[in-house]
Parts: structure tokens; C-alpha cells; sequence
């Protein structure tokens, strides 16, 4: 069998490529081969990803994928985007310790609405091939399916982790979760991916769609490209919508985005850096090298200014920036704070919660309690507090960036 020795070109951009990624199979060496396959036969390879419009809003965790394909993308190779229309009326049970809720279609198609505009900021939608995964799946007839089914085992469909141990602890699962990963791993064989990427909790999926696809006649299945979870400002827990107080959205407003990114962990700074830039290998270690000696703080400021300019313009980026710096580290009240006209006495809670709805009551209650809320720089633990109309105007800080003027 001849063997094609792998071009120091090709070497150096799977190397580039596969920075902070797992490869599978065969690693750095493979990827540079079907580069250079791809360049010799003047066809660009088709990578995939997949995006189930679970929830409407995206967030940085998302992004590390996402800025991961780009790199395909600058390369010239074809980007396919597909939209879980199909799946997500499932639900991913990865990682899941219980049957995830079904989507409906008019769901799915909501939350799906301003997924585009949010990608746009990292990768060029324009030159993507988009497609909707309900095209093909709806279109499967019974047989279909079981032909689908009959190409995996049970005994490997129970090696995925959540699963086995969902089953040792006698928890649920229903028979139609086992679906999720065949229908992901169709995906593959409808678009034909070269190369499919997703997070590490991805790998049984991924890895399915090779499988799959060689059953249904692929003679070079695809690889598979995994990028590490990013964990939110806590620095415990996966970055999660489910978690909103650890979470930076892209719909975040840049003073939040930069707020939120000044309070993550400092054990966090080298992995945000290094998955949520473009930063060299070589700058890297630098800051490595730096916070052995320098105040996390100030690197932790160009972490938060680089990241709220990625997506928000440098002009935002240093609103942001100056805001930070004059309410959080000088304490001082920012000047452009939002008006609540107060027509009659009013506790502090119903104040709050009227005016920002994506706080509970109970959320507000523990915020009192643990001291985060003031009523003119000053402390108020006693969520009942009444707000009389003589004490007017009155500025409420609740949390470490939230300013409401009652007047």
C-alpha cells in the first residue's frame, strides 16, 4: 500500500487547527493528511456542526467550537451549519442524569430565530451551508428507522456514560433517547462531514457518525475534532444557561459582558484566554509567566476588554471598561442609570421584581440576605423594606452591577 508523506504545510495548519482539540482517530497526522488530500484534489472538506436550539441565546462556552470551525472556514473549506429541528424535538441526553423534556416544533423554530444573528459575530453565516435536520428526519418512514437502528447495539449505545449510569442507578430512560445519537449520526451520512466537531461531551455522538456513516457506504468517514467545555464564572460548573449567574451570554450588554468576565475564578484566566482568543502560543505562556508575579486583576482587565471587543467594538469595550473601573473598583454610582417613576409606597421587592422580571422573588430575597442589595449606598438585608414616596429619589444597587433610580 502506498504511503503519502505528509506535507510540513499541511502539518503546520493541523497543528494550528488542532490547538486545545482532541482528534480522533489518528490525531495531528491524519488531519494533515486529509488537509492535503482536500488541496491536492481541489475540494474543500465539509465540516460539520450541529446546533440544537434548545435555548434562544448563546454564550461564550459556545463560542469555543464555534471560533474552532472559523478556523476551517479561513482555510476555505466548506462550514455546515445544521439546526437540530429534528433532534432537539428529542432533547441531548448527554450528560443528563434524567430524561430531558421534548421541544415542540414552534419551539424549536423560536428559539432558533436569533441563533444566526448571535454566530454571525464569530463566523461568516453568508458563506455556510445551513441546513435543517427536520428535512430529513421527518421524511424517514418506520423502516427507515429500524434500517437506522439496526446499524448499533445496545450494549454500545449503553457504553455512553450518562446512559450506564443513569441504568446503575435505576433512573429512567426512555427507549427514545437512544434515537438522539442515531439521528445525530445521520446527520453525517445526509451532508457527508469530513470532519464533525462538538464539545467533549460530544465524543459518543461524534464518534457514532463515523460508524454510521461507513454502514451506509462512506469509504473515508469522518473525523472528529472535540474541544473542552468552558466552565462559567464559577469555575466549577459547565457554562450553562441553566446557571445564569456563571453565564455570559453574547446577548449581554458589553458593561455586563466585561463585568462578568472580571468575576471569574483566576484559575479560569489561562483556559478563557486560550479558548476564547486568538492569542499566540507564545503570549500565552507569557501570561502564564506574569501571574506568577502581577495581580490576576490587570490581566484578568485585557482578558475582559479583548473578549467584550471580539463582540462588541472597541468603543463599547471601553465603556465597559471605564464603567468597571469607576462603579466597581472606585464605587462609585455610573451616571447612566435607568428611571422608575414610584407612584405610591412600595416594598423593595415588588420594586425590584416589577422592574427587572428575570429575577425571582426568592432570587431577590437571597440577595438581601447575603448583603448584595443597597438603598443609597447603603445596606438593606430586609427584602419587606418599604420604599416611602418621601424618601424619593432613592438608587437601588442590587448584585454587583445592577442600578435601578427610583424617583
Amino acid at each position: 500500500m502506498e504511503i503519502t508523506k505528509v506535507k510540513e504545510e499541511f502539518l503546520k495548519q493541523a497543528q494550528i487547527l488542532s490547538r486545545g482539540a482532541e482528534v480522533l482517530p489518528g490525531g495531528i497526522e491524519e488531519l494533515a493528511l486529509k488537509l492535503q488530500k482536500s488541496k491536492e484534489e481541489n475540494k474543500p472538506l465539509r465540516i460539520k456542526l450541529g446546533m440544537d436550539p434548545s435555548r434562544p441565546d448563546l454564550h461564550l462556552g459556545h463560542t469555543v467550537v464555534m471560533r474552532k470551525i472559523k478556523q476551517f472556514q479561513d482555510l476555505g473549506h466548506k462550514i455546515i451549519l445544521i439546526v437540530g429541528g429534528g433532534t432537539a424535538m428529542i432533547g441531548d441526553p448527554s450528560g443528563k442524569s434524567d430524561t430531558r423534556p421534548s421541544l415542540t416544533k414552534e419551539q424549536v423554530e423560536e428559539n432558533a430565530k436569533t441563533y444566526f444573528d448571535q454566530i454571525s459575530k464569530v463566523i461568516d453565516v453568508n458563506k455556510a451551508e445551513i441546513r435543517n435536520n427536520s428535512d430529513w428526519l421527518f421524511n424517514l418512514n418506520f423502516v427507515d428507522m429500524l434500517k437506522l437502528a439496526s446499524k448499533v447495539t445496545v450494549a454500545q449505545i449503553m457504553t455512553r456514560d450518562d446512559f450506564a449510569k443513569r441504568y446503575a442507578e435505576n433512573r429512567p430512560i426512555s427507549v427514545h433517547e437512544f434515537f438522539y445519537p442515531l439521528m445525530q449520526a445521520y446527520d453525517s451520512v445526509v451532508v457527508d462531514a469530513d470532519i464533525e466537531l462538538g464539545g467533549t461531551d460530544q465524543r459518543f455522538n461524534n464518534l457514532l457518525g463515523r460508524e454510521i456513516q461507513s454502514a451506509y457506504g462512506k469509504e473515508n468517514p469522518q473525523m472528529v475534532m472535540l474541544l473542552p467545555l468552558l466552565e462559567g464564572t464559577d469555575g466549577i460548573v459547565k457554562m450553562s444557561k441553566s446557571f445564569p449567574e456563571h453565564c455570559i451570554s453574547l446577548t449581554d450588554s458589553p458593561k455586563d459582558m466585561y463585568g462578568k468576565l472580571m468575576s471569574i475564578s483566576d484559575n479560569l484566566i489561562i483556559k478563557y484566554y486560550a479558548l476564547l482568543t486568538e492569542i499566540s502560543n507564545e503570549d500565552l505562556e507569557k501570561i502564564e509567566e506574569d501571574l506568577k508575579t502581577l495581580n490576576p486583576r490587570d490581566i484578568k482587565m485585557k482578558l475582559a476588554y479583548t473578549i467584550t471587543e471580539m463582540y462588541n467594538g472597541k468603543q463599547k469595550a471601553d465603556e465597559a471598561q471605564d464603567n468597571f473601573i469607576k462603579v466597581i473598583q472606585h464605587k462609585e454610582i455610573p451616571d447612566d442609570i435607568q428611571e422608575v417613576k414610584i407612584n405610591d409606597n412600595i416594598s423593595l421587592i415588588d420594586f425590584i421584581s416589577n422592574f427587572d422580571k428575570s429575577l425571582s422573588r426568592g432570587e431577590i430575597k437571597r440577595l438581601a440576605a447575603s448583603g448584595a442589595i443597597k438603598i443609597n449606598s447603603e445596606k438593606q438585608t430586609n427584602p419587606a423594606f418599604i420604599i416611602e414616596k418621601s424618601m424619593l429619589p432613592v438608587v437601588i444597587q442590587y448584585g454587583k452591577r445592577k442600578y435601578i433610580k427610583g424617583i
